[in-house]
């Protein structure tokens, strides 16, 4: 047996029966619900408790990211869109049609963070438009949160769903 042989015998490289691919799941959705618009909510929810410089600092914190968000979307928003659309669509082709593992598993984190993408896009057109402050933005971004979560729980959900249908499917030793 060779040193590779060893290695793939040793750490299962498969992407739904590796401990690090979980991980990065949960770390991936973690901060998607942590960061919201690039604000740590936890700063949020101090603004709202102690108001004064803090929403002062949440306010302008979420305009920055607002403009920069637009900002990047009117620049090269066409270009993201087309490039992202062709990733997405070679994973899912390879994820579905071709069966790659891999593929699925990235396409399982990949399309739900790409609906999260679009909500901030969203929610970034309707700040900059409504311009609200104090308890309204910390409102809407609680709000935004909490569709951000929902999207995570059911991703994951469907995620450990497959997950486990391709394991037993693939049996212990990769079938």
């Amino acid at each position: 047996m060779n040193l590779t042989q060893t290695i793939f015998e040793v750490i299962d490289m498969r992407s739904f029966s590796n401990l690090w691919y979980w991980i990065a799941l949960a770390v991936l959705w973690s901060t998607a619900s942590h960061f919201v618009l690039g604000v740590p909510f936890d700063l949020a929810l101090k603004a709202q408790r102690q108001g004064g410089a803090r929403m002062a600092d949440l306010e302008d914190l979420v305009r920055i990211n607002v403009s920069r968000l637009l900002g990047i979307a009117e620049v090269s928003g066409l270009f993201i869109v087309g490039i992202v659309s062709m990733l997405l669509t070679m994973l899912i082709v390879l994820a579905v049609f071709y069966g790659v593992e891999f593929a699925q598993a990235l396409a399982l984190m990949a399309v739900p963070m790409s609906f999260v993408f679009l909500m901030n896009l969203r929610l970034a057109r309707r700040l900059a438009a409504t311009a609200p402050r104090g308890d309204d933005l910390v409102a809407a971004l609680r709000r935004h949160r909490l569709k951000t979560q929902i999207i995570g729980m059911i991703s994951i959900f469907i995620t450990a769903m497959w997950g486990m249908y391709q394991n037993i499917l693939t049996g212990p030793l990769g079938g």
